[in-house]
């Protein structure tokens, strides 16, 4: 009953105002509001600070600049092979395995379309229609930057809008095509093993989206899908390099086409994942 409860809740509550009035409290810069919050956040999460670039939490600027903290060099070592996929997140796989005719796993009785996943795009989705797919969540403990998974080139991006339901495991059990209704960014590359497609949902609470070519791509949000076409420039991304980030968290979406690649053993569902580390090889 109380899951249903908290479920049921996200239907009722101004999703987007909500996210706004957090997104303008974790951006305030005055010291005792983002100190406490984010000492807070350390000590309910079990944020580990050693690990992160600036071990002081007094030493960031706003609490969305604490969020999305660097971490140390060489603490997330890059998984080296022109043949390895690595981990773009720190989180936890939520689903990973065959896209079948054109449909991705959500949870138990719950299936979405790569279609309306990548802005009802049929043209965008034809290569994935039996490809491979891997949900990545990341929790509010997590480093929330978001990492190249392989070498690629821009080629396009939309900003579909949508709503902002949570996306923690409770939610994807429980509310249909979840990761295809959500407010998104999808980002697509050319790679060597064919076209790649990177999509950042967001989700309750969260107060941005950016990217590294854009900047900051949401909020605002809008009503009708924006696409950003990147054939006629030269943006290259390397493996591991960042292409991404989220003030406060949500979950990430790999498409690839068809045997193209293979899932390394220890990846399934409810695996840790570790920025870095391999996720794939190819094929």
């Amino acid at each position: 009953m109380a899951d249903k409860l908290k479920v049921l809740l996200q239907y009722l509550i101004p999703q987007h105002g909500l996210s706004l009035l957090m997104g303008k409290i974790a951006e305030s810069r005055n010291a005792t509001i983002k100190n406490t919050f984010s000492k807070w956040f350390i000590k309910k999460y079990g944020i580990d600070m050693s690990i992160a670039e600036r071990e002081n939490p007094e030493d960031y600027e706003t609490f969305n600049d604490f969020f999305t903290r660097s971490l140390k060099p060489d603490v997330r070592p890059i998984a080296e092979g022109d043949e390895v996929i690595v981990n773009p997140a720190d989180g936890k796989v939520s689903q990973l395995g065959p896209v079948e005719q054109g449909f991705i796993f959500q949870a138990k009785g719950h299936r979405y379309s790569a279609k309306t996943l990548l802005g009802g795009d049929a043209e965008l989705a034809k290569p994935f229609e039996d490809g491979e797919f891997a949900t990545i969540y990341l929790s509010p403990k997590d480093y929330h930057r978001v990492h190249m998974p392989m070498a690629g080139k821009l080629t396009k991006m939309l900003h579909v809008p949508g709503k902002l339901f949570s996306v923690n495991p409770l939610t994807a059990r429980n509310v249909p095509n979840l990761f295809a209704r959500n407010e998104r960014v999808v980002a697509m590359f050319d790679t060597e093993i064919g076209p790649m497609a990177m999509v950042l949902v967001g989700a309750t609470i969260v107060g941005s989206i950016e990217t590294v070519w854009e900047g900051t791509i949401t909020p605002p949000t809008r009503d009708d899908i924006k696409v950003w076409d990147y054939n006629d420039k030269d943006i290259q991304l390397e493996k591991g390099a960042e292409m991404g980030r989220f003030k406060l968290g949500s979950t990430v979406i790999l498409l690839f086409p068809k045997d193209t690649i293979e899932w390394e053993a220890n990846m399934k569902a409810y695996a840790p994942t570790t920025m870095g580390a391999p996720l794939a090889q190819k094929k």
